[in-house]
């Protein structure tokens, strides 16, 4: 008995295959198109199958009998018993004429191909999708009743089934999969398709939120998966059975889950969060089709809705299936499987396995470029404050990566020094002398940038000054506020500025702007330079709005305490948790590769949602550090003092505590 089998090296196809040589007897022919032998080759010792009886034939799916040629159609005539045909299209997002040619014109072909060397029997594996979007129990033998066939792929998948149905000169029997997942054993899976589109927003939530916080999520229609083993060992089984020429089989879940009960068996694969609450999808069904359609082609609604979509990789055909209307019968199926001990393994079971399987072959962030050369090589980074601590230290990062670095400071000497270092290394360096508090130094900066190097990619606003003092010790200081405002505000505003225009004529660019976690900790005794930074990131969040639709990024660094010379004078930061310059870069570099809204530390982010959750709870608790830690010596100009001041032994312990924050 031999076999013929197209899409043997699909994932349906191999694992068939595998069936064939491992269960039943005789040579097993797969289509082949020229060119694609080493595919073949690679996919038969991944999968072990024995190559003696495998024969390849040479042909297209896309020419009259496969392309199949004359000699060797003579030679398969009469050998072939059973014909499977499961090379197709399965993917939503498929053009309309790639579709077409593979889903339609290939199961013709297949069909010419099948007579032509007298099969005995045509395998055709067709879908659910075959079914539209019928609204209601869909049987085996209904076909005509299909509805919603608008989609491409659903139409093919209808058409291509239809062919088969009334044109096949063979006895024929059909196959309707469900949506086909990873393998119930090993969780393998050839790429992201049906629920996996679900597991970037999984993921997404498993790092925002404690797996035991409850969310708000869809209950949605049922949506029907199965593994891929079981689909190869039913049609395997279905085939060899006598007696059920003409029928079609329903491979699917009898009884599918919920949209909603589909995501939470995965989170808990996952380990995220699940959504306790569910809202049913069809409570919108009160809505007329109409006053839906109007809204969800509105322009904004449209824009917000690509954006997430894009966000979370999710192809736009697949929002009409979180409220699929379809369920489906499987007589059929059940009758035929009877006494085979082939059963539908329970999802909760193997959920574990094709999360797994994904998150370490087919999660799209594993093929994103991760490192810093990848985004800054070849680029301009200018980063101001490059003489010391964080911008030194970033800029000898950004360096070694390939990029063309300027750093910008007042002071002469330690900026060319950086330079010389830079370029000694063998990195790409230019030194500018600005004083960022005086406008007309701004302005001539970015004139001189944009003439000799044209272009800024990166702009780094790491400059700053940080004032330690409390609102009662600054009654008759207000230049304390004027100058961190001037420096940590307009300083940084005005390069934005100047740099934007060109950044919107190239749409591309990145502007980081180094703030502070004090922004998010409202801390105590900062209130000029928190109030300098806050604007900064107020600006920020707005123009980012804006300019987001351009490819331009802003990014927020929501720095933790770092040991730089603008802290020395407080020398009770020498006792507490700092991060070093180095360290500092690293989060610098974290907002280079990812290009977030904001980089900050977990403490920044629970103290900022306990201020919005618990205001006055979190007023007592820095009240309480307020107390604890007194203006510093400096802070009170006493020189003296500064020398004999060290922290308490409480103070150490609240400083560990609130890692990072300053106080």
């Amino acid at each position: 008995m031999s076999y013929f089998v197209t899409g043997a090296t699909g994932f349906i196809g191999r694992f068939l295959v595998a069936n064939l040589l491992d269960k039943r007897k005789g040579q097993v022919y797969v289509l082949v198109r020229k060119g694609s032998e080493a595919k073949l080759e690679a996919i038969a010792a991944k999968m072990g199958w024995d190559r003696k009886r495998i024969v390849p034939v040479h042909g297209d799916l896309g020419k009259p009998k496969l392309g199949i040629g004359a000699a060797q159609m003579k030679t398969l005539t009469g050998k072939v018993k059973h014909f499977f045909h499961l090379a197709a299209i399965y993917d939503l997002t498929a053009d309309a004429a790639t579709q077409q040619l593979a889903n339609i014109d290939g199961t013709r072909h297949a069909i010419e191909a099948a007579a032509a060397m007298k099969a005995g029997c045509f395998h055709h594996t067709s879908s659910i999708a075959a079914a539209g979007l019928y609204p209601g129990v869909f049987r085996e033998d209904m076909f005509e009743e299909a509805e919603g066939l608008k989609d491409p792929y659903l139409r093919t998948k209808h058409e291509s089934e239809g062919i088969v149905r009334k044109e096949c000169k063979v006895p024929f029997r059909i196959y309707r999969p469900s949506m086909v997942i990873g393998h119930s054993k090993t969780g393998e899976m050839d790429k992201t398709d049906g629920p996996y589109f679900l597991f970037t927003l999984i993921k997404k939530m498993r790092k925002a939120l404690p797996q035991w916080m409850p969310t708000l999520g869809i209950e949605g229609g049922r949506i029907n998966c199965v593994p891929v083993d079981f689909v190869a060992d039913a049609m395997d089984h279905i085939a060899h059975k006598r007696g059920l020429d003409g029928q079609t089989f329903h491979l699917v879940d009898p009884q599918p889950m919920r949209f909603g009960e589909l995501m939470n068996t995965f989170c808990r694969a996952a380990h995220a969060p699940e959504m306790t609450m569910r809202i049913d999808a069809r409570m919108l069904a009160v809505v007329p089709p109409a006053v839906r359609g109007a809204v969800a082609n509105l322009p904004p609604v449209k824009r917000f809705t690509n954006m997430v979509l894009r966000d979370l990789k999710l192809p736009p055909q697949t929002l009409s299936f979180i409220t699929y209307p379809t369920r489906f019968d499987t007589r059929n199926a059940e009758r035929a499987l009877k006494g085979s001990k082939i059963a539908l393994p329970d999802l909760e079971t193997y959920a574990w396995r094709v999360w797994d399987y994904w998150e370490r072959h087919l999660d799209p962030d594993l093929f994103v470029d991760r490192t810093l050369r990848g985004h800054v090589a070849g680029k301009v980074v200018l980063i101001t404050g490059g003489s010391s601590g964080i911008g030194k230290a970033t800029a000898i990062k950004v360096a070694e990566a390939g990029a063309k670095v300027i750093i910008v400071a007042r002071g002469e000497q330690e900026l060319f020094a950086t330079r010389d270092e830079i370029l000694a290394a063998g990195g790409k360096c230019w030194a500018y002398t600005a004083d960022l508090t005086d406008m007309a130094s701004c302005d001539e900066l970015v004139r001189t940038v944009l003439g000799e190097h044209k272009v800024v990619d990166i702009l780094v606003n790491n400059a700053g000054r940080s004032i330690r003092r409390s609102v009662e010790l600054s009654y008759d200081r207000f230049h304390d506020f004027e100058r961190t405002m001037q420096l940590n505000y307009f300083g940084c505003l005005r390069l934005i500025l100047g740099f934007l225009p060109e950044m919107t004529k190239r749409r591309r660019g990145h502007i980081i702007n180094i703030s502070s976690i004090g922004v998010l900790a409202s801390s105590a005794r900062f209130s000029a330079y928190v109030a300098s930074k806050a604007a900064l990131d107020a600006f920020s969040r707005c123009a980012q709005a804006e300019f987001s639709g351009k490819n331009i990024a802003f990014t927020t660094v929501n720095m933790p305490l770092v040991k730089t010379p603008m802290i020395a004078p407080t020398k009770m930061y020498e006792s507490v948790p700092t991060l070093t310059p180095e360290e500092a870069a690293d989060l610098v570099v974290k907002a280079i590769i990812e290009r977030p809204s904001r980089v900050a530390t977990r403490m920044g982010i629970f103290a900022a949602t306990l201020n919005a959750l618990a205001p006055k709870a979190y007023e007592v608790i820095q009240n309480t550090a307020f107390e604890m830690f007194p203006d510093s010596a400096a802070a009170k100009g006493d020189r003296k003092a500064m020398r004999d001041e060290s922290p308490t032994n409480e103070q150490v312990a609240f400083a560990a505590l609130m890692r990072g924050v300053h106080w």
